[in-house]
């Protein structure tokens, strides 16, 4: 079986090569197009993706993300989400490499089979980084006002781990 899963990349890369010139597309020409405008969009996000990720290392430097986490923990408890996962819920809609790194720190210092290492380790997979995925295309596409994208995302992510903290407690 392992030998057809490490094969599955290249036969779809042939297949769709192959239906490429059945329907007539020069195959090349189409890469090279199709790279060229993955550069543009990659020098297009890149000032977006440059402040972002500044003000996250910022904040998580100077310890603002740790205040937050402890003046909103009361709040966060009455949702089920335990106290060492609120600078994690706070920082998870912005970086997923800062939501990486408070995730394996609650897991070590709580311990992995903990409550709260446990609702961690769901949270990092039940929530995006909805903040910074919202920000990078709406810099992309030159949108000024993100009317209802932004409330909606934030209500996910909450909703995101509220339901992580509570199908923890449900089968741990």
């Amino acid at each position: 079986m392992s030998g057809f899963t490490s094969a599955v990349v290249p036969l779809l890369l042939a297949a769709a090569g192959i239906f490429a010139l059945r329907e007539g597309v020069e195959v090349f020409p189409a890469f090279l197009e199709g790279a060229r405008e993955g550069l543009r969009t990659a020098v297009g996000i890149l000032p977006t993706m440059v402040g972002m990720l500044t003000a996250v290392y910022m904040l998580r430097a100077s310890g603002c993300i740790d205040l937050f986490g402890q003046a909103l923990s009361p709040v966060l408890a009455a949702l089920g989400i335990p106290e060492e996962c609120a600078a994690l819920v706070l920082l998870g809609p912005v970086s997923g490499g800062g939501k990486l790194a408070l995730g394996s720190e609650v897991m070590r210092q709580a311990g992995v089979d903990s409550y709260a290492g446990r609702a961690a380790a769901v949270m990092l997979g039940a929530s995006e980084t909805s903040l910074y995925t919202v920000s990078l295309y709406c810099g992309h596409l030159g949108l000024r006002k993100t009317r209802y994208a932004l409330p909606a995302a934030l209500l996910g992510d909450l909703a995101a781990f509220t339901s992580a903290a509570f199908f923890v407690r449900l089968f741990f």
